[in-house]
């Protein structure tokens, strides 16, 4: 634990009872290093979670009790999560959260749903509103044929009326970018103040660069990965590939020798990626996009798609440039246009420690603060507590 998140923990009264919650901790990805950064701020708070691998988060929250739901009976991974979908709900409404003072969630789908006592604050800290039932719902049921569309279909409306009356009980609503606002507001009709994610920027320092280009992604197909895939592979030119994911086979399969995965990697073969780079790649809509600053942080530029975080995290011409649309033509000719050469790595990192982790904690436990000194009004319950299961109030979605 950092100095900062220490003088800030001593800060809160003894008598405080603090609960974190995060949709689940399956690996390690952005929002679990964001959820890290918060679980500094409060190193005595409890910490809840749908479903727990510790392996697969490499051991990094073994220190702390980790409060889990019933479906960690079943063991899943960051592999086999996905077809309990339709349980999440129903899993986060299990906890007994009585007695806490302040309910801090980390919320990408379902952490934001927890029912808290009445008296207490509940503040969510939104990576995205769930984009399978909300603003990716029409791409993935395209990606689906008969049967499996029409119950998808179902399950996505059930989550929207259930995601719609959760998001009402929530005290607070902080958003990772701009982005992400507008979508709490448009979706849930919700405002939410902008704080954004914590970057380990200590962990970078500006190297020597080498002749590839990089790419560090879940392989999603909403990440787009393939507009990469074929771009470079008209070029010609070296692109390593970081990451895994349900898209990993069909982009191997696709992927000329120019193109290397390396699968998952440690932190420090990432940074020795990053910093030795001709330039990132972004090819999604990223809300955010950590790895859009850690490689600024390493001294690097990013070619990235001109939507999204990287409209606020990258500065074009200084330390990377946009391309539209996002297809393989137009990055092929953002590649070939941009002179890496002309960037100044220091530019670069000046622009990373915008987003360092101790301006994110700063700034989180502030908000907290602040909201513990309003009028909080009733919240509305989607199942009676003490129930066991849900029963979902068909309101129709604002937006």
């Amino acid at each position: 634990m950092n100095r900062l998140a220490a003088h800030m923990a001593a800060a809160a009264p003894a008598s405080t009872r603090v609960a974190l919650i995060h949709d689940f901790l399956l690996d390690i990805r952005g929002a679990e290093r964001v959820f890290t950064a918060i679980c500094e701020v409060w190193p005595d708070a409890d910490v809840y979670t749908a479903i727990y691998d510790e392996e697969g988060t490499e051991g990094r929250f073994a220190h702390r009790p980790i409060n889990t739901s019933f479906l960690q009976r079943l063991r899943p991974t960051a592999r086999t999560f996905r077809p309990l979908l339709p349980f999440y709900p129903y899993a986060i409404e299990s906890f007994d959260l009585r007695g806490y003072d302040i309910v801090v969630s980390s919320s990408s789908a379902w952490a934001h749903g927890v029912i808290v006592d009445e008296g207490a604050l509940h503040v969510c800290y939104c990576h995205n509103p769930f984009r399978y039932a909300w603003n990716a719902r029409d791409e993935t049921l395209r990606g689906r044929g008969g049967l499996g569309r029409a119950t998808l279909s179902v399950v996505f409306n059930r989550w929207r009326q259930w995601d719609w009356i959760a998001a009402q009980r929530v005290d607070r609503y902080v958003a990772n970018s701009h982005t992400t606002s507008r979508r709490i507001a448009r979706y849930f009709n919700r405002d939410a103040t902008v704080l954004y994610p914590p970057v380990e920027t200590e962990r970078f320092t500006p190297g020597r660069m080498a002749d590839y280009y990089l790419v560090v992604s879940e392989l999603m197909p909403h990440k787009r990965i393939s507009v990469a895939v074929e771009a470079f592979a008209r070029l010609g030119l070296p692109l390593v590939v970081v990451g895994d994911g349900p898209d990993a086979r069909r982009l191997r399969r696709m992927a000329p020798n120019n193109i290397v995965f390396e699968g998952r990697v440690s932190d420090e073969r990432a940074a020795q990626l990053f910093e030795g780079c001709r330039a990132l790649v972004v090819t999604a809509t990223e809300e955010f996009g950590i790895a859009a600053v850690e490689a600024q942080a390493a001294g690097r530029p990013v070619i990235a798609h001109a939507e999204g975080g990287a409209l606020e995290t990258v500065i074009e011409g200084e330390t990377g440039t946009l391309f539209h649309p996002c297809r393989p033509e137009a990055l092929a000719e953002a590649v070939r246009r941009f002179d890496v050469e002309s960037i100044s790595p220091r530019a670069c990192v000046e622009n990373a420690v915008r987003f360092d982790v101790s301006r994110f904690q700063a700034g989180l436990r502030a908000i907290v603060e602040e909201a513990m000194e309003l009028e909080r009004p009733p919240r509305p319950l989607s199942r009676p507590r003490g129930r066991g299961r849900l029963r979902p109030v068909l309101v129709e979605p604002s937006g």
